[in-house]
């Protein structure tokens, strides 16, 4: 007969000091794993931080370049649009100088046949004569006409009046109209008068039937009724 003995477990006894120390150096080490990983994720996915940063200063650096492109050629259109500006005004004043240029060139023309026509003693019916005579068709109503009356030599003042005759068609038929006519105004009976020594310009406005179609227009002067001279200019 044999007496068995108990079975013993023998356990080891650490301090808690010393498992704390483990502890501690187990979840560093844990937690150093994890950041690694986690680091490890983001470089092989393209988020890493290093890289995000480089790429943001390139993005700035991009986005700064085109901001300066942009204003430079800002810049230059703001300067273009002012240059057409200002081109644009110059031609406009050009152009307002050039009608300027024309209307004086055309009364030197006039001025200059005038003279002409001083050279011998008497020029025309009685020393009479139209010169240059024009019209224009402002608008379908109002026909712009001017002329230069003269007398050559050395004759006294020459005192009279302009009769205007009108051909045009109106309603379909062919008709002459007269001006200054029976009903025309006291302003349009002045500015059909003359009175001169040597030349007179004369330049009015005369209002038309609704429709008229001018064809010819033809001056008189005329003194006390008797015509001294006479001139026609086809429209």
């Amino acid at each position: 007969m044999s007496i068995s003995a108990p079975k013993m477990t023998v356990k080891s006894h650490y301090p808690w000091p010393l498992k704390a120390l483990f502890l501690a150096l187990v979840l560093g080490f844990g937690g150093a794993i994890a950041l690694w990983i986690y680091d490890l994720g983001r470089d092989f996915t393209g988020h890493s931080p290093v890289v995000s940063k480089q790429q943001l200063a390139d993005l700035n650096e991009k986005v700064g370049a085109l901001t300066a492109e942009r204003d430079r050629f800002s810049s230059t259109v703001n300067a273009a649009e002012s240059r057409l500006n200002i081109e644009k005004a110059a031609q406009e004043q050009l152009g307002q100088q050039i009608k300027v240029l024309e209307t004086e060139n055309a009364k030197l023309k006039e001025d200059l046949a005038f003279f002409e026509g001083l050279l011998p003693n008497a020029t025309g019916s009685q020393g009479i004569t139209i010169q240059r005579l024009t019209a224009e068709l402002l608008t379908p109503t109002q026909l712009r006409y001017r002329m230069l009356i003269m007398q050559g030599g050395k004759g006294a003042n020459f005192v009279g009046n302009v009769q205007l005759l009108v051909t045009a068609t109106v309603a379909g038929k062919s008709t002459v109209l007269t001006f200054p006519g029976a009903s025309a105004t006291a302003a349009e009976k002045t500015a059909s008068q003359l009175d001169f020594k040597y030349y007179q310009r004369v330049e009015a406005e005369l209002t038309l039937p609704e429709g008229a179609v001018v064809k010819a227009i033809q001056a008189k002067v005329m003194e006390k009724g008797q015509m001294r001279a006479q001139q026609t200019s086809n429209l």
